[in-house]
């Protein structure tokens, strides 16, 4: 883990209340890996207190890219921002996903629902230089809220587009979606990241086909670095489910090693 309090903002981008900011931060960009993440303190001010996670969406040679909406007071502090401001930030911090040798030159599925589609841009770019051929899913309530859709076409990804209600793309869940689509190809792995349901449901689906999957998950923080456990998640460990903390064994694990909401074991 680094820190860098004088990373600095060089260029935004925002699409109603979605953001997109690239951070120069040589020393940070350099470590940092897919899946992995930032603790960003958004003020200088003694409020909000606690720092704010966020997955690196892209990563060049001096900078990283996070990609966030709106959803409370500190990235609405983060989202005023733009090129030139300085930020504070953590990391790369976690352990992030696991791209297996045996994948080389075989197809996977990468599925974001919402915002959850962050992380899947430097997953995706990570693949294709791998030799392995990354075919994404990505859903969001309506077509305003897939802005990174031009972005993933653009750099000659295979994607397809969900809205629930039909405004682009298939019309229904992207978990449907992939449904779908495993009807007619099955991948080597899946990796996903977005909405708890929307990653149990694709878990049922690669369990039932036998194909591995990882999935990041969503915490709310408070310091990023393993010392609060405010993060805690219960997650398979042999034959028990242990308490373990998001940020320090994750933000990505197994599919078979997390218990998802609503299960006993």
């Amino acid at each position: 883990m680094l820190k860098d309090a004088r990373a600095r903002i060089i260029h935004k981008e925002s699409w109603k209340h979605y953001h997109l900011l690239s951070i120069e931060t040589s020393p940070i960009a350099r470590e940092a890996q897919p899946g992995q993440f930032l603790m960003v303190r958004v003020d200088s001010l003694p409020y909000p207190l606690l720092r704010r996670p966020f997955s690196i969406h892209a990563r060049d040679k001096d900078t990283v890219h996070i990609f966030f909406a709106e959803a409370g007071v500190g990235t609405a502090i983060l989202a005023g921002k733009g090129a030139g401001d300085s930020l504070d930030i953590l990391g790369p911090l976690g352990k992030g996903f696991a791209v297996e040798k045996s994948l080389k030159g075989k197809t996977v599925f990468l599925a974001g629902g919402g915002r959850g589609i962050a992380p899947l841009y430097f997953l995706a770019q990570e693949l294709r230089n791998r030799d392995i051929q990354p075919k994404l899913f990505y859903g969001g309530r309506t077509a305003s809220d897939l802005p990174l859709l031009p972005k993933f076409e653009a750099a000659g990804f295979s994607i397809l587009a969900s809205t629930d209600n039909g405004s682009l793309g298939f019309k229904g869940f992207v978990s449907s979606l992939l449904k779908e689509e495993l009807e007619r190809l099955q991948p080597a792995h899946i990796y996903a990241c977005g909405p708890e349901p929307m990653m149990k449901t694709i878990a049922a689906c690669a369990d039932t086909r036998n194909i591995p999957a990882q999935f990041s998950l969503e915490a709310i923080m408070g310091c990023g670095i393993g010392a609060c456990w405010g993060c805690v998640r219960r997650i398979k460990r042999g034959d028990k489910a242990e308490w373990v903390k998001t940020c320090e064994d994750g933000p990505v694990f197994r599919s078979s090693e997390i218990v998802w909401q609503g299960e006993d074991s």
